[in-house]
């Protein structure tokens, strides 16, 4: 087996726009088929954007785009399954690229670290996975916390889950969030608090390592940048 399949890898971006977020991660996966590294996972935030998956209607956004660029909210098309989400500061972004060959069984690992993390910080979570693909995510009773939606190329996976820590909550009230009509909640909602952000970053990353049997290694940001392009000084 590669040395390289056993490792995993984390990096903390901070903030990132989400085209520039979707380019760096082709290039991970990239890499990561390449085999110059190992499973990693991305954490991040998103500026204000809605994204479009694969399975997404145009009802799911009933205002014209005019209408979300006035405030301050981008639109884009992305290759990942689910339909329209919402991301923007204070959801803490997770990208796992890791090598799989069950895209299932991957959604439903992630189900169960973001569950693990929500609940060391005091939020009873649940998968609804009896209920049908558009279920998919992490719930809190009948409302939503966390969305997941993936992407799956020889056999390396791209994009993952957006996880509501303390953000305003009100832009998800404007798009039918992953064809639901269904409330959205974060942590700050249900506990009254937010987490500490690089705490609960923290929790997510030995979640995510414990799920894959491995200790988790915090990658820099410059160290990656030699890793996906040895020949480039900069992240995209």
């Amino acid at each position: 087996m590669n040395e390289l399949a056993r490792e995993c890898s984390v990096v903390e971006l901070g903030r990132l726009d989400y085209r520039d977020a979707n380019a760096l991660q082709e290039r991970v996966r990239e890499a990561r088929e390449a085999g110059r590294i190992g499973d990693t996972l991305l954490l991040l935030e998103h500026n204000p954007v809605y994204t479009r998956g694969r399975r997404s209607s145009p009802e799911e956004l009933p205002h014209q785009p005019d209408w979300y660029a006035e405030r301050g909210i981008d639109i884009v098309d992305v290759d990942r399954g689910g339909r329209v989400t919402y991301h923007a500061p204070g959801q803490l972004v997770g990208y796992p690229i890791v090598k799989t060959a069950d895209v299932v069984a991957h959604v439903r690992s992630l189900e169960r670290i973001i569950i693990a993390a929500l609940v060391s910080v005091g939020v009873d979570a649940r998968a609804r996975v009896d209920e049908g693909s558009d279920f998919t995510g992490v719930w809190v009773e009948e409302r939503k916390i966390a969305s997941i939606g993936v992407h799956l190329r020889r056999s390396i996976t791209t994009h993952g889950f957006a996880i509501n820590v303390e953000m305003d909550l009100e832009p998800w009230q404007w798009i039918v969030p992953c064809g639901l009509q269904a409330p959205i909640t974060s942590i700050s909602a249900e506990t009254g608090a937010a987490p500490d952000a690089e705490q609960f970053a923290s929790q997510i990353s030995d979640a995510w390592a414990a799920e894959l049997g491995a200790t988790p290694q915090l990658l820099s940001r410059d160290r990656l940048t030699e890793l996906i392009a040895p020949t480039d000084a900069t992240l995209a």
